[in-house]
């Protein structure tokens, strides 16, 4: 508590954004409520088939990335990062559901692409805040007994030497702060969003994107965040990146300062970039139902943002590992497991620019 009160992002008993947001509910109730339980709209919240799901297994990660650098998304805001010969995964959520029930909240919408324990060793876990869907209490008990750092915002440790992660092994870092870890710097960096897990909101912890860099590569992990000037002030500082990982999905007209749109999140890599350069891996969507938009709407904003921008997208099923600096996947491959009203004309990408279908290989969810 002493760190909270003298952080210069800490006033009037709570952290304070870099930007101005309201981070309750806008705008009328009744046409939220309308928009939420329609039965059509509920429909289209979830995929009409199957995810598909890339069984990622030991092979896929015992060879080294010939780049130094490779990425593998788990889906939602998951990611496993391998730099240089060390292992970051970003807000692993391994659980069944983002809630404080197991019996009720957002379930997920595929499985995970493979179980915790056959994942290996980790170096470093990174925590951008403490929501459920990025902060899950089984998955941290998991990870508790091994050897890894976890590196979070100030005052989410509290959460984690609760569920039995040594204080030893903690780095609590503020904006602008940087921790070493084996080779790694890890920078917390400013985001627009807010924290609190059940039904107080003390925002006695703080919320942060993420900077990880080597002597060789740099990458960027956005968390969850609304828009805001602040990130060409860290692409200055920090970049440019090999892959800027970008909160893309659970935006709605309702909550418009604390989640982007895809065409934000676009900007917002051009922001960190300086331009368009590297990649943009989209997160935060395809896994949980978390906002009134469709399922697939994330990814083809995405997708036709970046391509009228000129920036290259990864695609990846969940679970299909990439390195950023050779071919990376692109496939639009949620429109075969899409609502059939999904598809509009002007987020569909020209068939002639569509590239080659991505791996065949499904795992089935569990009913």
């Amino acid at each position: 508590m002493e760190r909270i009160r003298r952080s210069p992002n800490f006033a009037n008993g709570t952290f304070q954004n870099p930007v101005d947001a309201k981070v309750g509910p806008q705008g009328s109730k009744a046409a939220f409520a309308k928009t939420y339980f329609d039965k059509e709209q509920r429909v289209r919240r979830a995929p009409a088939g199957t995810i598909p799901v890339h069984p990622t297994t030991l092979a896929d990660l015992a060879k080294p990335p010939v780049s130094g650098l490779r990425i593998t998304w788990m889906g939602h805001s998951s990611v496993l990062a391998e730099i240089d010969g060390r292992r970051v995964l970003f807000d692993p959520v391994w659980g069944e559901r983002c809630s404080p029930f197991s019996f009720a909240g957002p379930k997920r919408l595929h499985p995970v692409p493979l179980p915790l324990a056959a994942l290996g060793p980790v170096d470093v876990v990174v925590i951008s805040h403490d929501h459920y869907d990025h902060l899950d209490l089984p998955t941290i008990q998991a990870l508790a007994g091994t050897d890894t750092v976890f590196a979070v915002p100030l005052g989410v440790g509290a959460h984690l030497e609760r569920w039995g992660v040594s204080p030893d092994r903690l780095r609590e870092l503020d904006w602008n702060e940087s921790t070493q870890v084996g080779g790694l710097t890890l920078t917390a960096t400013p985001a627009r969003h807010f924290c609190g897990r059940g039904l107080r909101n003390t925002q006695h912890t703080l919320w942060a994107s993420w900077v990880v860099a080597s002597d060789r590569h740099r990458v960027f992990h956005s968390g969850d965040t609304g828009y805001f000037p602040g990130f060409a002030d860290i692409g200055r500082a920090h970049g440019p990146f090999d892959v800027t990982m970008i909160q893309i999905g659970a935006y709605a007209e309702w909550w418009p300062d604390i989640h982007m749109t895809p065409e934000e999140g676009v900007q917002a890599h051009l922001d960190l970039q300086g331009g368009a350069h590297g990649v943009l891996l989209p997160i935060h969507w395809g896994t949980f139902n978390l906002a009134p938009h469709p399922w697939e709407e994330p990814g083809e904003g995405t997708l036709s943002g970046a391509h009228k921008a000129g920036v290259e997208v990864a695609l990846p099923y969940p679970g299909l590992p990439f390195e950023p600096a050779g071919p990376v996947p692109s496939a639009p491959w949620w429109r075969a497991v899409a609502a059939p009203a999904a598809a509009t004309a002007d987020a569909v990408v020209p068939l002639e620019k569509q590239p080659e279908k991505q791996s065949e290989t499904v795992v089935t969810p569990a009913s």
